[in-house]
């Protein structure tokens, strides 16, 4: 594994453990992006590393791309980490933490997707609770932002079951056809009343100081 921080940070839950995105696991996570299984209805968003090409081996090499760009951009005021969701030792899907201007503001976003195959199980639920901890325990945030398209009620079930509260409304695109966008956001105050005692963290402390946390 190459000696890069992010790349050895773990947060293990009794059902997932998120896991920093090696290109091996990304190998092996490849074949649900090319069966097309991170894609849904209605569409839960547009990225850089898009999920849409209806051809597989075009929608691989855009997935990969969009995280090695991601990896390569890491600075003190922008970054994203990338992690795959592990169920039962199989990559199932993606949970991303990213940071813009962090050390100013506390905040930070998330972003993530899972296989269809295992929908519809709480992991979505699971993932969150995962990523949450490590922002808030692991790295000091005072808060955590994300949104949904209205329509996706399975997203902002969940961002409304962790606490977080409504923060407006944006508009977005989705396969390039607007959409309005339910933002939410959560407070430290508020996280703590959800907080864990059973999700554990390693490899914080190098990845800190790779992303120049104070």
């Amino acid at each position: 594994m190459l000696n890069y921080a992010p790349l050895h940070v773990r947060v293990s839950t009794p059902r997932i453990e998120l896991v920093g995105a090696t290109d091996s696991l990304l190998e092996q996570l490849q074949g649900v992006v090319r069966a097309g299984k991170a894609d849904a209805e209605p569409a839960p968003y547009d990225d850089p590393m898009s999920l849409y090409e209806s051809d597989p081996d075009a929608r691989v090499r855009q997935w990969l791309l969009g995280i090695w760009r991601g990896r390569g951009s890491v600075t003190s005021s922008f970054w994203r980490l990338y992690f795959v969701v592990m169920l039962d030792g199989e990559p199932v899907g993606m949970q991303d933490l990213v940071g813009d201007g962090f050390a100013t503001f506390g905040s930070v976003t998330t972003f993530s997707w899972l296989s269809r195959d295992v929908r519809g199980r709480g992991l979505g639920t699971e993932m969150r609770h995962a990523i949450l901890h490590l922002a808030f325990d692991g790295f000091g945030a005072v808060a955590a932002t994300t949104d949904a398209f209205l329509d996706n009620d399975g997203s902002n079930g969940v961002s409304r079951a962790l606490g977080y509260q409504q923060n407006g409304t944006d508009w977005a695109t989705r396969r390039g056809e607007p959409g309005q966008l339910q933002r939410w956001r959560l407070t430290r105050e508020e996280w703590l009343r959800h907080r864990r005692g059973d999700i554990h963290l390693h490899g914080v402390a190098e990845c800190r100081e790779a992303l120049s946390l104070p």
